[in-house]
């Protein structure tokens, strides 16, 4: 396999220094992580235009069978393989409520219970939609999951508290494990609801947990045995995990969607952010239905770098989230440069749609340069397919968003989905999704 030298030359593609905030983003991981730029080393990333047998790609029909083999190695190494069973699923949707007047006369909100034919005794899980109330048509609209169930967008008593596992909380939001009515719109500052159903744009929403509960012990719990149980499983090194789950669940969301005859299904912009950018990413990579994808603040595993020794490693995300990910790739722990693929060839895979990469200054942990540095990785295969790429070579400066086909931008702060990164992705999607 053909590497392309980089190391050194990080320095000259990047023009801006991620400035202050350097001490907050020390505190948000363990000790002995690296945070000193002259400390990440020399490295090389596999090129994405190189096949698995030396041959080079030189065209878009070229690039379909560098696609496939890219997908079956980010199966067989990081995320592991989606059992042909989950593939083929069929899924009946239910819808269990609708306010023509929600959010004060501002938005229609539908709900869905979604789950397995044949197997309706178990949703797979519950999706919110929030539609712009004045819509004349079928509109475009941000899907992604959230963290602590979807009544958390917003303070209405009417929506669906969910009763699924939820991790801890200091605050009685979440007691033994579950949602309490004290949750209920803790995520609004994370779902600008007023900016986005004002500029023509609906929401849809799913709890992550419904998929996987985010805990080790998850897997028995989650949506996973559904399918493992019914297949012979060739390599259980290669098995899918909560990241493989949550990508599934995003794609089922979009099959429930394009049945809405309010929703232009065509124009779903698929949206995660964290642990759940990661999501996004393997969902977008693998279903090219997903119109435009937005990783925020994604990190290891998700749009940075792995072969960068900056911030979280895989050998960190391997011990703390040992369920995310497929077995194979803890045996990368401690050899990350053996890795056959990397970050920007995951990017690539989401290559002609637009992608947008969203970092913050003080998120130290989830690598800012290295998010943008697979952003520029990334840019050879969006050019050889006709688009203009990421239109920049040095990383911008804060709150010097770019929006081209890929599309980035490093905002001031911390670890967050904060406004102006709504009105980023939303400058974005009119851009790319609307003429």
């Amino acid at each position: 396999m053909k590497l392309v030298p980089i190391g050194l030359l990080t320095g000259l593609l990047l023009g801006a220094i991620l400035g202050s905030g350097q001490s907050s983003g020390l505190a948000q991981g363990p000790a002995g992580a690296n945070y000193d730029e002259s400390k990440v080393g020399s490295y090389t990333l596999p090129d994405p235009l190189v096949m698995e047998n030396g041959r080079k790609v030189a065209s878009e029909r070229d690039w379909r069978k560098r696609r496939e083999e890219l997908l079956w190695l980010f199966g067989e190494h990081v995320y592991g393989h989606t059992p042909s069973g989950a593939r083929r699923a069929k899924i009946v949707v239910a819808e269990t409520g609708r306010d023509p007047q929600a959010l004060g006369g501002r938005a229609l909100r539908i709900e869905q219970t979604v789950s397995l034919a044949g197997r309706q005794e178990r949703p797979l899980f519950h999706l919110l939609v929030l539609l712009p109330a004045r819509q004349t048509g079928p509109v475009p609209v941000f899907l992604g999951m959230n963290y602590w169930g979807n009544q958390s967008l917003v303070d209405d008593p009417s929506i669906r508290l969910s009763t699924a596992w939820m991790r801890p909380d200091e605050e009685e939001r979440v007691i033994d494990h579950r949602a309490t009515e004290k949750s209920r719109g803790r995520a609004a500052s994370r779902w600008p609801l007023d900016l986005i159903l004002e500029q023509g744009y609906g929401v849809a929403t799913v709890y992550y947990g419904d998929l996987f509960p985010d805990h080790p012990e998850g897997r028995a719990e989650s949506i996973l045995p559904l399918f493992e149980e019914r297949e012979k499983r060739k390599g259980e090194g290669a098995r899918w995990g909560a990241i493989g789950a949550w990508a599934w669940g995003l794609s089922r969301a979009l099959d429930a969607l394009a049945r809405m005859p309010e929703v232009d299904a065509r124009k779903v912009a698929l949206h995660g952010h964290s642990r759940l950018g990661k999501a996004a990413l393997w969902a977008g990579a693998q279903d090219e239905r997903f119109a435009l994808v937005i990783a925020n603040e994604s990190g290891e595993g998700g749009a940075a770098l792995a072969r960068r020794n900056f911030g979280e490693t895989v050998e960190r995300i391997n011990t703390s989230f040992p369920h995310w990910f497929c077995g194979n790739y803890k045996s990368f722990n401690r050899r990350v440069a053996a890795l056959p693929i990397d970050q920007h060839q995951l990017i690539s895979l989401i290559a002609p749609r637009p992608i947008y990469i969203a970092s913050a200054a003080e998120d130290l942990w989830a690598d800012p340069r290295g998010e943008f540095l697979a952003g520029v990785g990334a840019d050879p295969v969006y050019r050889l397919l006709g688009t203009e790429g990421l239109a920049v070579r040095g990383m911008p400066g804060i709150h010097e968003p770019v929006h081209s086909t890929i599309g980035y931008h490093l905002r001031a702060g911390k670890h967050d989905v904060t406004r102006y990164d709504w009105e980023q992705f939303l400058h974005f999607a009119r851009r790319h999704l609307q003429p």
